[in-house]
């Protein structure tokens, strides 16, 4: 009796195990986790950056940012929720073509679940609608054109970036004044009209006049004709929107434009192109980041990490970009226990605050752009450094440069 017994426990056991290796089979073929850890769900993010070209050292910054971001927000684990997070960076190569191509295969070959890029508002711009096409939510970062969630706005962008309306006011509320005469220069590109238009309705509604407005060839190394239009144009200030490796700071410091009596005004650009601003010592601008000027535990974390895996070097203009667009998505995701089905996580995203090295970010619900902190400065001599040094005049609050919404 007991010989049976033991044979139907057996045989009971046998069978259970049978049934629940098939309906594990099963679970494995609908694309649900296994019981593994290596066959576990994986959260795909594809990134696109400039990773060479004019602006290298761009997506360079933001692709640290990133893999930075990624660690600090799930705590060196490279998990959330219980999946894994898988990232793909792609080289743009400041080409709307390529990138485009390259947002294709991330879609398509790697079917991600994210995407993040890009360093150009042109490489950018291409890409938004294929965000909306494939439901995928995209996050921005760095490009800053107006019209990436204004005019060219989709429910499936959010953008961590500042864009140039944010820029604007903060370096409109640094000169322009009633009577005020200014000029500006800017690359004749999505990035530099769109600056230039937001600034000029800035400086405007303060009672400046802008006299000119002058746009050079986004690869141009020689502005001579350009810088010469400015200086007969006699204005009180030049405001200068530039970005890339090929400045124009060398020239206006050969043309002697201050000499001239007209002032020079623009954001503090990242750390090499600081170093071509030594004629610029005493000017009063703005700065998106100097990694001196927030005062926050997720930037001491940034500072001291980034020392610590670059050879001592500390993080530059774009690098607290990549590392909030990371850091979004892994709250985003926190908040959807994984869940990264475009709905859902629209639901989510809109009207989130999140902690990032600039402080508190919120994506505005109406338009999906980040609310976040700029700093008035004014550039100093420092010994040690050789270049001018952006030193805090006082934070630009979220509130104070809150853009316009321009996507209805």
């Amino acid at each position: 009796m007991k010989a049976g017994r033991i044979i139907g426990l057996i045989f009971a056991l046998v069978l259970f195990t049978a049934i629940a290796t098939a309906c594990g089979d099963e679970g494995d073929a609908s694309g649900e986790s296994g019981d593994s850890g290596d066959s576990k769900e994986t959260i795909k993010i594809g990134v696109l950056a400039s990773l060479t070209g004019a602006l290298e050292a761009y997506g360079q910054q933001t692709q640290r940012g990133f893999e930075l971001g990624l660690d600090y927000a799930t705590d060196g684990t490279m998990e959330v929720a219980g999946k894994k997070l898988e990232v793909v960076f792609e080289d743009t190569e400041t080409d709307p073509k390529v990138a485009r191509q390259k947002a294709l295969g991330l879609l398509e070959d790697e079917n991600v679940d994210f995407l993040v890029g890009s360093s150009s508002s042109g490489d950018t711009l291409a890409v938004t609608p294929l965000a909306k096409e494939y439901e995928t939510v995209m996050i921005v970062e760095p490009a800053v054109a107006d019209s990436i969630t204004g005019s060219e706005y989709n429910d499936y962008i959010f953008r961590t970036a500042r864009n140039s309306s944010q820029d604007a006011a903060a370096a409109a509320a640094a000169i322009a004044d009633e009577g005020v005469k200014i000029a500006t220069l800017a690359p004749d590109s999505a990035f530099g009209r769109d600056g230039v238009s937001a600034f000029v309705k800035e400086a405007k509604d303060l009672g400046a006049d802008i006299i000119h407005e002058e746009y050079a060839d986004p690869a141009a190394t020689d502005f001579t004709a350009n810088i010469q239009k400015i200086i007969e144009a006699d204005p009180d200030y030049l405001f200068v929107v530039w970005a890339g490796a090929n400045t124009p700071w060398n020239q206006i410091a050969d043309m002697k434009v201050q000499d001239q009596g007209i002032k020079i005004t623009t954001g503090a650009p990242d750390i090499a192109a600081l170093s071509t601003m030594k004629p610029l010592v005493g000017m009063e601008g703005f700065t998106v980041y100097y990694h001196t000027l927030p005062d926050n535990k997720v930037n001491d974390w940034l500072v001291e990490e980034h020392k610590k895996r670059y050879d001592g070097e500390v993080p530059d203009l774009f690098t607290p970009g990549g590392m909030s667009a990371a850091i979004a998505i892994v709250e985003a995701l926190k908040k959807t226990d994984g869940d990264a089905t475009a709905d859902k996580l629209i639901d989510t995203m809109e009207g989130m605050s999140f902690d990032t090295p600039k402080g508190e970010m919120t994506f505005r619900p109406e338009d999906h752009q980040a609310l976040q902190s700029l700093y008035a400065i004014t550039l100093e001599e420092k010994e040690g450094y050789d270049y001018p040094v952006p030193v805090l005049n006082r934070v630009l609050s979220p509130e104070e440069t809150a853009p316009p919404i321009k996507n209805d």
